[in-house]
């Protein structure tokens, strides 16, 4: 049974820095790219950040460049997010998710995603 585990949300001032956790298990990990998504109340997912198999390839959102950093552990099965100078339109339900390593991939579409962590609250007050 596939689990992703996410944590190190938490509630923090805008400016403020957190650094998500996702720990993965029942797959092999090292054939998965990695993609974090939030959702904010009333609002669609969207992508955050996505990094490849083998952390060679990333890509972030525009609203988060310069400010989030995607990284893996693939000895720890766990993919990190980074998250520096939060501001409170950053305040969402983060969530980690993973897709088979396959010829194509659209790290943006949650769609193409095989499986989904629970997520974590973030809350940046200002």
């Amino acid at each position: 049974q596939v689990q992703l585990v996410e944590s190190g949300g938490g509630l923090v001032q805008a400016g403020g820095s957190l650094r998500l956790s996702c720990v993965a298990s029942g797959l092999t990990f090292s054939s998965y790219h990695m993609g974090w998504f939030r959702q904010a109340p009333e609002k669609e997912r969207e992508f955050v950040a996505a990094i490849s198999w083998g952390g060679g390839a990333t890509d972030s959102a525009d609203s988060v460049q310069g400010r989030f950093t995607i990284a893996r552990d693939n000895a720890k099965n766990t993919v990190y997010l980074q998250m520096n100078s939060l501001k409170p339109e950053d305040t969402a339900i983060y969530y980690c998710a993973a897709v088979q390593r396959r010829s194509d991939w659209y790290p943006r579409l949650p769609i193409r995603y095989d499986y989904w962590g629970q997520g974590t609250q973030v809350t940046v007050s200002s």
